[in-house]
């Protein structure tokens, strides 16, 4: 016979085990800090990497654990880079205050719009997203006097970081910080997930109706979701302000939020790293095919994307997890999701 004590504290004893960290997870966190070493050159593609990876991970909270379907998350990213860049032209360029400022601005938008997202369905929320995107856009472009419209936002000048590291052409402090500024977040995200909290998001996700039957407040839980994914995007977005110093009408487009998207789609929603290889992966090949041809370079970035659909089911890590299963010769059980 089972005691009730062991079965009290198995559920306790696997949320303790997702949180611990595994070998390949350190080897990932470490292996962000080779392009100091072998790819200095390269270094400025290494901070949009990781901003860019930044905002794939807040869209994955809202779509892959709690299944909110998203066309307009560019536009706390644009909120967060227009806070950054407006108190940076005004003369506050200290970039960590710059950054909260950012992130709570884009919080504050967030929960507000959250209201209207999450009240619908897939389809009315993509709607309801992607008005929210082109109405922030749409004003930015009117509200030329302040935010540069077309033309960006000029004469952002930022100070050094923690008053020692100042950026550099180069963007060995760019990266340093963009890279400190992920790890940071990620941390809070990766207990986030699995957390009791997290876990009811990905039952919502799969059955809100049976969640709802259950007891949990659904709709509170996904407002607070979507409040610091966009909270999340908003950091992304000053990131981007402070270390290009400029801010472009941009960040508010459809085309970034399409993209993001997928990004997350190639890394694997759903899954914690999903959105950091994805982004990885989709900018790198962006890189290289654009080099390779700089006209046609979209056609072979459209067949990349639609082999790793056909036949990288579950994104990047969903197939290189059957891979390695595969190898090993359990090619029969479940991808992880963690």
């Amino acid at each position: 016979m089972v005691a009730m004590s062991d079965v009290a504290a198995g559920p306790l004893d696997y949320l303790r085990a997702q949180t611990r960290w595994r070998p390949i997870e350190i080897a990932f966190w470490l292996a962000t800090l080779l392009p100091f070493f072998l790819f200095p050159n390269y270094l400025v593609l290494a901070s949009q990497i990781a901003i860019t990876a930044l905002f794939a991970l807040s869209l994955d909270l809202i779509l892959g654990y709690a299944g909110v379907l998203s066309l307009g998350h560019a536009a706390y990213f644009g909120i967060g880079a227009y806070t950054a860049g407006l108190l940076a032209q005004h003369g506050w360029g200290e970039p960590l205050s710059g950054l909260a400022a950012a992130a709570c601005c884009a919080g504050i938008t967030g929960f507000l719009t959250s209201f209207l997202v999450v009240r619908g369905h897939d389809l009315t929320r993509l709607m309801v997203t992607t008005a929210i995107g082109l109405l922030l856009f749409e004003l930015a472009n009117r509200l030329s006097d302040i935010t540069g419209g077309v033309d960006g936002l000029l004469g952002v000048e930022m100070g050094s970081v923690l008053g020692a590291f100042r950026f550099d052409m180069y963007g060995r402090t760019a990266y340093g910080y963009c890279l400190a500024v992920t790890f940071v977040v990620f941390l809070g995200v990766r207990r986030l997930v699995h957390s009791p909290f997290g876990w009811s998001l990905r039952g919502i996700r799969d059955n809100p109706s049976r969640m709802l039957a259950l007891g949990y407040p659904v709709h509170r839980r996904l407002i607070a979701i979507y409040t610091f994914s966009a909270t999340i995007a908003g950091i992304a977005g000053a990131l981007l302000a402070q270390t290009t110093q400029f801010v472009s009408i941009d960040v508010f487009s459809f085309n970034r939020s399409a993209e993001v998207l997928v990004m997350l789609i190639v890394g694997g929603a759903g899954v914690l790293y999903g959105g950091l290889v994805g982004a990885a992966a989709f900018m790198l090949a962006h890189h290289y095919l654009s080099s390779l041809n700089p006209v046609y370079w979209q056609f072979w970035l459209g067949a990349f994307l639609v082999a790793i659909v056909l036949f990288g089911r579950g994104g990047v890590l969903g197939a290189g997890v059957r891979l390695a299963r595969l190898w090993r010769g359990r090619g029969g059980r479940p991808v992880a999701q963690s």
